[in-house]
């Protein structure tokens, strides 16, 4: 009896591919297709590519704490700290991240690190595009993931000697 019960799903199984074959493709042409963000539709809670927050002065939100570091299970989150001083103030409180890099050849988006962190300074963002032929560009570094300037925020003040290269 169980023959004929398998020989029967399996006809159905072939009966719907079948079916399938003479039908017409549906293709939808990516990017471009439809919707408000030109055929991507994020749910609220999707956690895409890292993004370091600034706060309405434009002053970065990250203390240099390294909560995220250790809250991260895959280990990919590296930060240095340095001190602010009264001529070059990078975030609001008495230390920053000099340097904050994600590695996303190890990161698994788990969100952890979102979770961890006091300052609300490491959100995830909507970016999904981040597959590369090269690893090397997968390790993002904190101006790759820092958040634009809020409109009549003004610019941090940075050193000649600490500015970054490009």
């Amino acid at each position: 009896m169980s023959v004929v019960k398998n020989a029967a799903a399996i006809a159905k199984g072939m009966s719907i591919t079948l079916g399938q074959i003479f039908q017409p493709t549906e293709v939808e042409n990516y990017p471009d297709g439809k919707g408000p963000m030109r055929g991507a539709q994020f749910e609220e809670r999707f956690r895409g590519k890292h993004q370091l927050q600034r706060d309405e002065n434009g002053l970065e939100k990250c203390v240099a704490c390294y909560l995220c570091a250790a809250a991260c299970p895959a280990n990919c989150i590296y930060i240095e700290a340095a001190d602010n001083t009264e001529e070059k103030r990078i975030s609001s409180s008495e230390r920053y991240a000099k340097v904050y890099n994600i590695d996303y050849n190890r990161c698994i988006f788990c969100g952890y690190c979102v979770e961890a962190c006091p300052t609300d300074a490491i959100t995830h963002g909507h970016g999904f595009e981040v597959a590369s032929y090269n690893t090397s560009t997968l390790v993002k570094r904190k101006e790759d993931m820092l958040a634009p300037l809020p409109a009549g925020g003004r610019s941090p003040v940075v050193a000649p000697d600490e500015a970054p290269a490009h």
